[in-house]
This record gives structure tokens, C-alpha cells and sequence, in this order.
């Protein structure tokens, strides 16, 4: 082969090889300087990916009538990774710069160094007692002394943290405050540091472009209420407790979830309760967010409709505070003014009302309409309505003579002169009397005894027929058992021979049945229960369960995922017919007998008993008046107690109210003998 063109061919060969190589050297600088930065933005690639779990929010509550009570908010905080905040090349710097721009945006961050803010440093004058123990806490960790100076603790923090010589007294104070809080969480092993919660936008679009790897946004809910009112109905949220999560951590529970603690929010947690979703987060190598992926969705809590009426809840509570504060200031009243007429030596402070409750009933259902408890609602204080337990006095006065008329131990017709005083037992030590003794109510049927609450009357049936007769009908009432509602009660007590044998170690005697008669002896009794037992004669024997729940809706409210229908406990037959009879001594009560003075003239037609439980003083005497209306087509029924509210009749004014807000609008009309029924 010829030399020279061998030797061209070799050329070729060289020339050919060295464009590949230049090409390979392109394409790779391409890839590793011209697209790193776009290989470093796609997820999965040079990013970091971190899997976080995203809270739902919590579903709605909402009145019969889709008044909003209670929602989430969504707000924004902002969360320091200790761990990660120790890696960074200056870590302090990190914290004043995300402090500053807190103060420079108006946002408030959480820093409860108890040290003054700017020198000559001092410790704060009225420090929390979590301060003050959290320091102490520190302090002995570290093996400093107790009562070391404010500004000896300062620079020995400067020192501990390492912070620059350069950084002013005031800017080292700021970052102390955080890194204290960050370390103390070590410490004492508590709920995670949040720097900042609820932040404004600008300060998230600070953080989100601020590269600080140990920063990060969380989005969460803050509960919001709507309203004062119904407090101790709709409850409380708060984090969840080491127990809770056990019992609920198989649910999909966290240890940072926020549950429901008291009312509505505790009992329909299921349903209100949302399910946490998964969000994969993309950062760079300086720690700023590339992108966001959401790997599981997160479902917001399903919406719980009460059958609360809250604008009928509202005149509930005011009524019941209006007249225990009218009931306290006439006796303050009376205090002073027998102190200045000289009736007394000395000025004594009187008996006050301490509590008291209202619940209203849907007749037709067992539904509450309102339920009201005084005091107000707080950390110190309970729902009345449910947890209270007190005598009914004279409201359970039907309860005695339905026992005696279904039994056949009386007939409408049977009559009893009131002598005034039972004398029976009298050589035994015990003669109980009628309340307007040293008067009598001269001969009485049953119908007058309930209208004109007639103790003897009482005395008289009950000793014919024994306590058995009348624990059994109470039992049918649904008294001193729960109703069935959903967000906690007591049972209460109601008297009998087993009550007193079983609990007292004791037998039971003639003077227990006489009390019991008229709701006293050992009767202790919620007052759902007893608005419970009124509805239950209103519509003539049947008891339903209590509840408060109406309905459940999906999130977006589209859909209807549960409603609750009345239930039934148990239907009380009626052979004789004597539930009309009941009633007719009941609307007496109002028309002619111990209430008529409190609704004459009121529009309503209704039907009512008051109770007096008798104690010491007239001051100290439980208050308790039942209702229901109207009295043709009874539609609610109403139960108002009051501790040491004095006379039943004293209350009311409450009935009154709730009675003027529900019809309000609504024509309402009696005439002798014909009721005409009235549509809500």
C-alpha cells in the first residue's frame, strides 16, 4: 500500500476520533455546569425529599337552623429543626435574621426567656409559674447557680452559644431567647418549639425564599367559636394526651393531633375528626423549597348539625343569669334592710343562688332545643344540665299520682280532706305537714292536688300504696337513669327500697315513702331528666332518648353521611286513660292554681309544676318549675332549677322567655274547652 495515503488515512482516523472526544467534553460540561441547576429542581434528583405528614381540617358545628358554632381556621406557623440548626455554618445568624424579619413583619414569635428584652437586663417583674420552673430547671442542669444575676446569665449564655463578640447586647438577647426555648424543649421533653404560629404572608414568602434548611412552614388549623353561647354543649379541643393517643394512635392519631376534650367536640369526634394526608417536600442543598407533591390528600372532618336552637340557647342563659341575679339582689336587699330597721344586731350576709340549669325538649322527639347551665362556661366549671343532680320537690307530684291512678289505689274521682297535718305517725315522732299549714286545702281530688300542690294529698296515697308503686312508675319516667344523651350525664338517684338497702346498708321506712312522695327523701335527679319526663307526659306516655345530635353532612356539605332519628326508650300504656288527667292538673297549676299569678295574661297556653325542696331556710330551698307547650298540642317541655333559688314559682320568668322566643310569630289561641294547635 502506498505510504502516503495510508498515512492520510490515519489523519482522517485521528481527526474523526478527536471530534467525538470534543464532543463528549461538551455535552458533558453541558450537563454538569449549564443544566445543574435545572437537574437540582427536579424532584427525585440532586433535591432532598422529605415525607411530611399534613393535618386535616376538623369539620364544622352548626345549629338546627345552620347557625355556624364552631370551624376551623387555617393558619401558617413557622418551626425551627434544632438538629438541623446545629449543622448550619452559623446558626445564630440563622435565628436573628428569622427574629428580625419577625419584628420587622409584624409577627409574633414565641420567646419566654423570663430576662428583659434590651440591658441593663433584669429577670421580667411577674413571671408565669412555667417561666419560672422551666428556668429553675435549666439553671440546676447546668450546674449554675440559682441566684445568678440577669446579666451574668446573659453572658453565660453568650458563651454557651457561641455568640460573636461583634453581635450587640440587645441582638445577642434575641438569639438567646430562641436558642433557650430550642434547648429547653431537650431539657424537659415537652411539646416541640413553634417559633411563630398564625404568620402573616409576607413573612412566609420571607422563610420560603430565605434558604434556611432548619426553617420550616407548617399549615394547620386553629379552632374558632362562633359564639358565647351553648358553651357547655359544644366543648372543647385540645392536644391529645398520652392515653388518648394509645387508645386512638391505630386511627391515624399523631402525637401532635388535636382532639376533642369536652361536649360535642369529645362525642362526635368521629365525625369531626378529619384524615391526615402525606405531602413529599423538595428542598435544595441551601435548604430553599423546590417543589411540593402531594402523595396522599388530606379529607376534611364531616359537618355536625346539633338540634340546638342557639338564638333560643341565648335567651335561655340570659333569662336563668338575669333571675338568679334578681333573686341574690332582692336578698341582699332584704339583708340591709333589716340591718337599718334595727330587726338585727348585726348585718348578715344572706344566702346566695349558686347555679342553676334550663334544658328545653322537643316533645315530639326527645330532641334538646336549648340547654342553658349558670355559671357561664369555664375551666372551673360544669354543666349543670347534665351533671347536676338535685331534688325535684313537688314536680314529681305526677309521678305519685299516676303511680296511684294506673294502680288503682285512687279515680280521678277519689277525694281526701287535707287536714293539714299527716298525723298517722304522729306517737312515732313524725307528722309531716301540708306547706300551707296551719290552712288546709279542704277536700281535694287528684286533679286539685297537682293544681294546688297538696302535700297531704300525697301523703295520704303514697302511705296507702308503699314507695314500690312509685319507684317503679318513675323508672318508666326515665328518672334517676341517663336519658341517652351524647355528651356525658349522671344517673342520678331515685329512691327506693334497693337504693337504700344497697348503698345505705339501711331498711326503709314509712317517713322515706312520704318524702319520696313529693320528690324529696333520697330523689336526686339531672335536669334533662326531669324536662325528659315532663315531654314524656306531654305526648301522653312515650320517652324518648335525649340527644343533641340532628345530622351529619360530608365537608362540602353535599352529603347527608348520617342522621339521627328520635328513639324511642319506652311507651308507658295508658289503660285507664289517665295521662289526660295528669295534664288537666298540670294546666290548672297555671289557670287557677300555684302559678296562675306568674301567666295571667300570657299569650301561651301552657301547662306547668312548680317545686320547692324544702331545706333549713326558705333561702337555702332549691328552686324547680316544669312546663310545657301549648297545653293542647305540647310541643316543648321546659325544666328550670335553681340551688337555693327558693320557691319553683320564682322561676318562672325563664319559662316565660324561652316560651316568647320559640313562638315568636306564631298565632296562638285558647278558648274555654277548645285548644286550637299551633304549627312551630
Amino acid at each position: 500500500m502506498d505510504r502516503t495515503l495510508k498515512s492520510s488515512r490515519i489523519a482522517f482516523l485521528a481527526l474523526i476520533l478527536a471530534a467525538l472526544a470534543a464532543l463528549m467534553i461538551f455535552s458533558m460540561y453541558n450537563l454538569s455546569a449549564v443544566q445543574a441547576e435545572e437537574y437540582l429542581s427536579t424532584p427525585g434528583a440532586a433535591s432532598i425529599a422529605t415525607t411530611k405528614t399534613v393535618e386535616a381540617a376538623r369539620g364544622a358545628i352548626l345549629d338546627r337552623n345552620g347557625t355556624l358554632l364552631a370551624a376551623d381556621e387555617t393558619v401558617y406557623s413557622v418551626k425551627i429543626s434544632r438538629s438541623s440548626l446545629l449543622k448550619e455554618d452559623d446558626p445564630n445568624d440563622t435565628v436573628l435574621k428569622l427574629v428580625k424579619a419577625a419584628n420587622r413583619y409584624g409577627v409574633k414569635y414565641n420567646d419566654t426567656f423570663p430576662v428583659t428584652l434590651s440591658a441593663p437586663f433584669q429577670y421580667v417583674a411577674k413571671p408565669t409559674n412555667l417561666q419560672s420552673s422551666r428556668l429553675a430547671t435549666y439553671l440546676e442542669y447546668f450546674g449554675l447557680d440559682a441566684s445568678i444575676t440577669a446579666p451574668d446569665l446573659i453572658s453565660w449564655l453568650r458563651n454557651h452559644y457561641k455568640i460573636n463578640f461583634t453581635v450587640t447586647a440587645e441582638d445577642a438577647r434575641l438569639i438567646i431567647g430562641v436558642r433557650y426555648e430550642l434547648e429547653m424543649r431537650v431539657l424537659v421533653n415537652t411539646s416541640e418549639y413553634v417559633f411563630a404560629d398564625s404568620v402573616t404572608t409576607d413573612y412566609l414568602t420571607f422563610i420560603k425564599t430565605g434558604r434556611m434548611p432548619s426553617v420550616s412552614i407548617v399549615k394547620s388549623y386553629k379552632r374558632v367559636y362562633y359564639t358565647e353561647y351553648a358553651a357547655h354543649v359544644i366543648g372543647t379541643v385540645g392536644p391529645i394526651y398520652a392515653d388518648e393517643y394509645e387508645a386512638r394512635k391505630d386511627q391515624g392519631y399523631s402525637l401532635t393531633s388535636i382532639i376533642g376534650k369536652s361536649g360535642v367536640e369529645y362525642a362526635f369526634e368521629d365525625y369531626l375528626r378529619g384524615r391526615p394526608g402525606t405531602v413529599t417536600v423538595y428542598t435544595d442543598r441551601n435548604g430553599a423549597i423546590i417543589d411540593e407533591v402531594v402523595r396522599t390528600q388530606a379529607t376534611a372532618g364531616g359537618n355536625v348539625y346539633l338540634t340546638i336552637d342557639i338564638g333560643l340557647n341565648q335567651v335561655a342563659e340570659e333569662s336563668l343569669a338575669a333571675t338568679i341575679a334578681s333573686i341574690n339582689e332582692a336578698r341582699v336587699a332584704e339583708a340591709e334592710r333589716r340591718y337599718f330597721d334595727g330587726e338585727t344586731n348585726e348585718y348578715k350576709a344572706p344566702e346566695l343562688a349558686e347555679g342553676g340549669a334550663v334544658v328545653v325538649v322537643d316533645v315530639k322527639t326527645g330532641k334538646v332545643l336549648a340547654m342553658a347551665s349558670y355559671p357561664d362556661y369555664s375551666v372551673s366549671t360544669w354543666n349543670r344540665a347534665t351533671q347536676g343532680t338535685y331534688e325535684p320537690g313537688s314536680t314529681f307530684k305526677m309521678v305519685t299520682a299516676w303511680a296511684g291512678l294506673n294502680n288503682n289505689y285512687i279515680s280521678p274521682e277519689t277525694t281526701v280532706k287535707d287536714e293539714g297535718i299527716y298525723t298517722k305517725y304522729e306517737d312515732l315522732g313524725y307528722a309531716p305537714r301540708c306547706w300551707v299549714y296551719p290552712s288546709n286545702h279542704g277536700n281535694v281530688n287528684v286533679v286539685k292536688a297537682i293544681e294546688n300542690s297538696c302535700n297531704y294529698f300525697f301523703y295520704w296515697l303514697s302511705d296507702r300504696m308503699g314507695i314500690t308503686p312509685i319507684s317503679e312508675a318513675a323508672k318508666q319516667f326515665g328518672l334517676g337513669s341517663e336519658t341517652g344523651i351524647e355528651i356525658g350525664e349522671k344517673a342520678g338517684i331515685l329512691a327506693s327500697r334497693e337504693y337504700k338497702r344497697e348503698v345505705l346498708n339501711e331498711g326503709w321506712w314509712n317517713a322515706d315513702t312520704l318524702q319520696a312522695s313529693i320528690g324529696q327523701s333520697y330523689n336526686q335527679f339531672t335536669p334533662v331528666q326531669i324536662a325528659s319526663y315532663v315531654a314524656t307526659i306531654a305526648n301522653g306516655g312515650t320517652h324518648y332518648k335525649t340527644s343533641v345530635l340532628d345530622y351529619v353532612t360530608s365537608s362540602d356539605y353535599s352529603d347527608i353521611l348520617f342522621e339521627k332519628p328520635p328513639e324511642i326508650w319506652n311507651i308507658i300504656d295508658d289503660p285507664g286513660g289517665y295521662f289526660p288527667v295528669i295534664r288537666r292538673g298540670m294546666r290548672a297549676v297555671v289557670t287557677t292554681g300555684t302559678a296562675a299569678a306568674m301567666f295571667k295574661g300570657f299569650s301561651v297556653p301552657i301547662a306547668a309544676k312548680t317545686g320547692t325542696v324544702q331545706s333549713d331556710t326558705a333561702a337555702m330551698n332549691t328552686g324547680v318549675f316544669v312546663c310545657y307547650a301549648p297545653a293542647s298540642d305540647p310541643q316543648i317541655a321546659i325544666a328550670v332549677v335553681v340551688e337555693k333559688g327558693g320557691s319553683g314559682s320564682g322561676l318562672t320568668q325563664v319559662a316565660r322567655d324561652i316560651i316568647t322566643e320559640y313562638f315568636s310569630g306564631v298565632s296562638v289561641s285558647e278558648t274555654l274547652g277548645v285548644e286550637n294547635s299551633v304549627l312551630r
